[in-house]
């Protein structure tokens, strides 16, 4: 079993739950918590520096503000800066995020190893996706297997799910190819996003943007 786990959740008595469960029912007992990404990177790296390296990571996706700048503002950017070092640390997502293509990004951006939403099954969850990681299995949430059917699910990328918000928040593609563009995200010129959209109009058989939302809305995309 993981000898050494890394632990980011802001809430503390979530964080708290997940280290007894750690305790109690797995029998994980060298575990470091941090309530912030910045915290949670630092202690990693303190560790990793000391050759004393976790081999286990469980993080939430997001983390409230608080009163101090924080340069890692999120779980994807704290995988990501932790696995740029340590690409073979094990990493298992625990969040209230249950939108299935957000999630299966998840596994194919980020490669990460399972996930575990939060809810009324989180406690048995926690324990079998632990257990089936340490193993070396990926596990995946029933939010994500009992979606739809490999057949019939849309498969989404990380601009699409950006396209999507902010068509949802009233954005033209006009002022979604500026706002990109500033960002510095992605290929942002006017073409490219036509046709990004023009494919999101294909895949959920929309006939406006109007239309568009509307169903991504009702799937829990956005």
């Amino acid at each position: 079993m993981f000898t050494k786990v890394l632990v980011a959740e802001d809430y503390e008595i979530a964080n708290q739950g997940i280290i007894n469960i750690l305790n109690e029912k797995i029998g994980i007992y060298n575990i470091e918590e941090a309530k912030y990404c910045d915290d949670a990177y630092l202690k990693f790296r303190n560790a990793y520096d000391n050759q004393e390296i976790f081999e286990l990571l469980i993080t939430d996706l997001s983390f409230r503000e608080n009163h101090k700048t924080q340069e890692i503002t999120s779980g994807i950017e704290l995988i990501k800066n932790i696995r740029n070092i340590q690409p073979d640390i094990k990493v298992i997502v625990y969040s209230q995020e249950n939108r299935p293509d957000k999630i299966n990004n998840l596994f194919e951006k980020l490669n990460i190893n399972g996930y575990v939403c939060k809810g009324q099954d989180a406690i048995k969850g926690l324990i079998a996706c632990v257990n089936g990681v340490y193993q070396g299995d990926t596990i995946l949430p029933p939010e994500l297997t009992n979606a739809t059917t490999e057949n019939t699910m849309i498969h989404l990328d990380e601009l699409d799910i950006i396209l999507l918000e902010e068509l949802s928040k009233g954005f033209t593609k006009k002022e979604i190819r500026i706002k990109l563009k500033k960002q510095k995200v992605f290929s942002s010129g006017e073409s490219f996003i036509d046709k990004r959209v023009s494919k999101l109009f294909d895949k959920f058989k929309a006939k406006n943007t109007t239309h568009l939302v509307a169903i991504v809305k009702d799937l829990g995309i956005v």
